[in-house]
């Protein structure tokens, strides 16, 4: 992996955390602690924030949203083509969000639970860097600095905190990852891997970057072998941060998998 990323190109920055879920000395980080602009890989810890509000009581993702005009946004998703006052579920607005990476159910989410709190939850969960300043879609807070920002690494700790099912509960962990499976965006991590491979992940697209944060269960000798593995790669087009990102999981699965 040391070897791959030393020949890239000098415009491109990677960012890499990967280890096994089996075998905590297998890893690899390179510049897993930096900062980098988040996309809409930021869903994964407002999706723990839901899911806290439904342990403790506070949310019921069987309740029915009354979808406003208003409410609506661009970029990723279809709430933004219903029309006005569409009643849907918070629980299909969570499965959109983090299957379509669903703009305007995030922005609800954000605008309901409060970016306070779902920063609060955030630091509770032991994360340093990652922060959520903005909603989705806002320009203007890009273009002022206002960034949402997340790591490698912490993205990896996060996983690694569903798939062991320490926040929440047991079955709200179960349908986290169940939601991630079903993730409709597969030209990143599981671009090369074999075919079958099963990938829980959330993925993000900005013009300025592009990651992808999953749990991956490779199978060696019919064994499952899961391992953590998230990516965001900086300076070069988005076919080129595709392509980067599933060679990186090819080669991790390719040393996972053989284990």
């Amino acid at each position: 992996m040391a070897a791959y990323v030393k020949q890239l190109p000098s415009p491109t920055r990677v960012s890499i955390a990967t280890r096994s879920l089996t075998d905590s000395r297998k890893s690899f980080y390179y510049r897993a602690d930096e900062r980098v602009p988040s996309a809409s890989v930021i869903k994964l810890p407002i999706m723990i924030e839901i899911m806290e509000r439904v342990r403790a009581g506070l949310l019921d993702l069987d309740k029915m949203h009354s979808l406003l005009d208003s409410e609506k946004t661009g970029g990723d998703g279809v709430l933004k083509t219903y029309p006005h006052q569409r009643q849907v579920s918070y629980r299909d607005m969570l499965r959109l969000m983090l299957i379509q990476s669903d703009n305007t159910a995030t922005n609800i989410f954000i605008n309901e639970l409060g970016r306070d709190a779902i920063n609060r939850r955030i630091r509770q969960l032991g994360l340093t860097k990652t922060q959520l300043n903005r909603v989705m879609m806002d320009t203007l807070a890009a273009r002022q600095g206002r960034e949402n920002y997340v790591t490698a690494g912490e993205m990896n700790v996060l996983l690694e905190k569903i798939y062991r099912k320490q926040v929440a509960t047991p079955n709200l962990c179960d349908q986290m990852i169940d939601i991630l499976k079903q993730n409709e965006d597969t030209v990143t991590i599981p671009r090369l891997l074999p075919k079958g491979t099963v990938v829980a992940h959330k993925t993000g697209t900005l013009p300025y970057v592009r990651g992808d944060a999953a749990i991956v269960y490779a199978r060696s000798e019919g064994n499952v072998e899961p391992f953590l593995l998230s990516v965001f790669v900086e300076g070069v087009s988005q076919f080129e941060a595709e392509r980067i990102i599933g060679d990186v999981a090819l080669v991790c699965h390719s040393y996972f998998s053989r284990q």
